[in-house]
């Protein structure tokens, strides 16, 4: 009884701290809504003021909607977000369920090559991805933003899943086996609906550095047409004014899918989060 309850409270404290740490994350996107419908005055004169009839104002969002191609921008990140994070669970899921489930001859070594991935940052490689897309014919397209950020991202995801798919049941995927199910069958109808809130994680952590980022698409895809987001909001921001209201207005709009998506996952991020960590 007193373990339980020591559980309990264990498992409160973890989803306390969550939470906390979530409104504390949330404060400087809740500074940047309420900025972007204020007067330009208004927000250096009083930034964490909520705005009134005398500050409010859409000077903003008017000046992002008339210049440039803002749902374009919005369309490039959200064709090249939705196609990483489709490619990373899969072949992250593939590659992790065969380290976890077979053993081979080089299978710590192939475990710790993938982790270097995590510790390394992508970005170092950066002229040599820019001369392979230039060689391929890959420059100013989705396609070299889809590849690279599925390769960023993949080590992250196979290490998480990994883990977590050492704890499914070895019986029940024996069982599924004697039924005369194929190895697919089993990856797909038993293994992936056991580490759902794991996927959910993977998608999370995937999913905000692509469509915050900025340095891929400024190298790979600067162009009108492949602009995302993140880089058509920096057309408001020149060498010696800045367009504040424009820029918040942007942001703010890009943000809305990020927590859109996050509302629709917290259950299950909050699950592969705290799983294991209370017994």
């Amino acid at each position: 009884m007193a373990k339980a309850r020591t559980s309990l409270i264990r498992s409160g404290l973890i989803h306390l701290a969550l939470i906390s740490y979530t409104l504390i994350a949330l404060f400087p996107v809740f500074l940047t809504l309420v900025n972007s419908f204020k007067s330009r005055n208004a927000i250096f004169r009083d930034p964490m003021a909520v705005p009134t009839p005398s500050t409010f104002s859409l000077i903003g969002y008017e000046t992002v909607l008339a210049q440039g191609d803002f749902f374009g921008y919005f369309q490039n990140s959200l064709i090249v977000t939705v196609f990483s994070i489709a490619l990373v669970l899969l072949f992250g899921a593939m590659a992790a369920f065969a380290l976890s489930e077979y053993r081979f001859r080089g299978n710590l070594l192939m475990g710790l090559y993938l982790a270097l991935g995590i510790m390394i940052p992508i970005r170092l490689g950066t002229v040599a991805i820019l001369q392979g897309m230039v060689a391929a014919g890959l420059v100013n397209t989705l396609t070299a933003l889809v590849l690279v950020y599925t390769a960023q991202g993949l080590p992250l995801a196979i290490f998480i899943l990994s883990e977590f798919m050492r704890n499914v049941s070895d019986d029940l995927k024996n069982a599924g086996r004697i039924d005369g199910l194929s190895e697919y069958a089993i990856f797909f109808r038993l293994v992936l609906p056991l580490v759902r809130p794991a996927m959910a994680t993977v998608a999370v952590f995937t999913m905000i550095p692509i469509w915050n980022d900025l340095w891929f698409p400024l190298i790979l895809a600067p162009g009108e047409e492949t602009k995302t987001v993140t880089l058509g909001a920096q057309m408001f921001i020149g060498q010696f004014v800045t367009n504040w209201n424009a820029v918040l207005s942007a942001l703010s709009l890009a943000i809305l899918p990020v927590l859109v998506l996050y509302v629709i996952f917290s259950r299950q991020l909050i699950r592969g989060i705290t799983s294991g960590a209370v017994k």
